[in-house]
């Protein structure tokens, strides 16, 4: 376990979080502001104001007048993609100071945090390439005098309602590509890490943005979130969180028709063949459960290996799982840091010793773990062996650094416990035979399959779910097609229509 010591300086000064309305920084009208303390030790990291109604209703009217007045959707793609490329050029230049700030918020190592707001930075940049191809179609097999256009526009404003566990890369997933698009925005981070999106805030009015093309209001989901939900002024909502949330986000909007797009929950299998490497497939089910501390979407949480090969398997993962760095999210050592809170540790303890009166066995942790000279929450790495597939642990997302166990003896049935559950998020197998790695990926109910790997990920391809995972797409060119309607455009440039009446 890592302690404190050679740890990277925690901030002296609290960071002071404000919303940002129609490109300027303003508290709350009612003056309320709300405390984010460290889950690792205690300390108050950010003091930010508590939005209400009326920074919501002050947000969106901004946004509305932005995009109806053209200040950005007229601008042409090579002026949004020099303005996406200055961004992400920022982004690279405040790293340090963005990572710090995710680390102290979320708990999560330092380390792992640079090395996401890196990846942020290549998103923007992606992105940004896409705002210069953006095209429809013609149709010019219409008869002689009718010639057909196809145009993509962008949707209008985007409510964006971002989660704790990535705040900084996952509104880097949703904004850069509406931008890239033409639509205005208003983004709601988690009330847990707010302030790695004021920063982005702060960079985007450096690299010029004019006011009311993107908006920050600050809060709870009760009446921050709602109100972007259900306002009549929002053309689309864009959430990334809990399947219990997108589903009641889905019935609001059902009001107005809005469209929705929803990265939400995963409770994501591997399957391990008889065949794979071992080795590697062990060290990938460790860094894919362990990352984050588990507290991932695509978090690997559940492993469905051939009986055969369990027990040797199971002893590769305890034993590289005693040499994984637990400890403080400041020190560079250090690869799992600490759990969001006090109630989701309890709830992730709930799972577990659940688990083991419904007969299941821990190979190793199972319960909090105690750090030197730190004060948070931190669980210990855990194995659980003899899972059965009616364990609540099995099947429900448990968002810590527990692994579920499980066995299977034929490829159907592997299938079958791989897609017996109702997330779609991604999926896994481990197998020397490419023909039983692609008659898996054809065949399991996931919107990602990683084929001997896990979570490898890039700007170019599209990451979303199936079943209860989600709907819509992000990154690749999928993810700017969310931002865009279509349009029809038919026109008649001969004098030959024949007259109705």
């Amino acid at each position: 376990m890592i302690s404190g010591a050679g740890a990277v300086p925690a901030p002296t000064d609290v960071f002071i979080a404000q919303h940002l309305i129609n490109g300027a920084w303003v508290s709350s009208a009612s003056g309320q502001t709300f405390d984010r303390f460290s889950p690792a030790n205690g300390q108050l990291v950010t003091q930010a104001a508590l939005g209400g109604e009326a920074e919501v209703e002050a947000a969106i009217a901004a946004a509305r007048t932005a995009f109806d007045d053209r200040r950005w959707s007229d601008t042409s793609g090579k002026e949004r993609a020099t303005f996406l490329l200055k961004v992400a050029d920022l982004i690279d230049a405040n790293r340090s100071r963005i990572a710090l700030y995710e680390t102290m918020e979320s708990g999560k190592p330092i380390a792992q945090a640079e090395a996401e707001i890196e990846g942020a930075a290549d998103i923007w940049r992606f992105a940004a390439s896409l705002a210069r191809t953006i095209h429809g179609d013609s149709h010019n097999t219409l008869g002689p005098d009718m010639l057909g256009v196809v145009l993509k526009e962008p949707i209008g404003v985007v409510s964006m309602i971002t989660p704790w566990n990535f705040p900084f890369l996952i509104v880097s997933q949703k904004l850069p590509f509406a931008l890239a698009a033409g639509c205005t925005a208003v983004i709601k981070p988690s009330e847990l890490t707010s302030a790695t999106t004021v920063i982005l805030g702060q960079l985007l009015i450096e690299a010029g943005l004019p006011a009311g093309v993107v908006n920050i209001v600050l809060g709870y989901g009760d009446p921050v979130g709602t109100n972007l939900t259900n306002h009549p002024d929002v053309d689309m909502v864009s959430f990334t969180g809990s399947t219990a949330v997108g589903k009641a986000i889905v019935a609001a909007t059902s009001k107005t028709l809005k469209k929705v797009s929803l990265e939400l929950g995963g409770k994501n299998p591997q399957v391990i063949f008889p065949d794979a490497d071992l080795d590697e497939a062990a060290d990938a089910i460790v860094f894919g459960i362990y990352f984050n501390a588990g507290q991932c979407c695509n978090s690997g949480s559940r492993i469905i290996v051939h009986h055969d090969i369990a027990a040797v398997l199971i002893q590769k993962i305890v034993e590289l799982s005693r040499k994984v760095p637990f400890g403080d999210p400041l020190n560079p050592s250090t690869k799992v840091g600490a759990i969001i809170s006090s109630q989701h540790q309890a709830k992730i303890d709930g799972y577990v010793k659940d688990a083991v009166k419904a007969g299941a066995t821990v190979a190793i942790g199972g319960a909090p773990l105690t750090i030197d000279g730190m004060s948070g929450e931190f669980y210990q790495p855990t194995v659980v062996a003899n899972v059965t597939k009616n364990m609540a642990i099995a099947s429900e997302e448990v968002f810590g650094p527990v692994l579920s166990v499980l066995t299977f003896t034929t490829f159907d049935e592997a299938l079958e416990i791989a897609n017996g559950g109702d997330y779609g998020l991604s999926a896994g197998v481990w197998s020397q035979d490419i023909s039983t790695c692609l008659k898996f990926a054809r065949r399991v109910q996931a919107g990602t399959v990683w084929t001997n790997t896990w979570m490898d990920g890039f700007a170019e391809l599209p990451f979303g779910g199936a079943k209860e995972s989600g709907l819509g797409r992000e990154l690749g060119h999928h993810g700017m097609d969310e931002y865009l309607e279509t349009k029809t455009v038919q026109m008649r440039i001969g004098k030959t229509r024949s007259r109705w009446v």
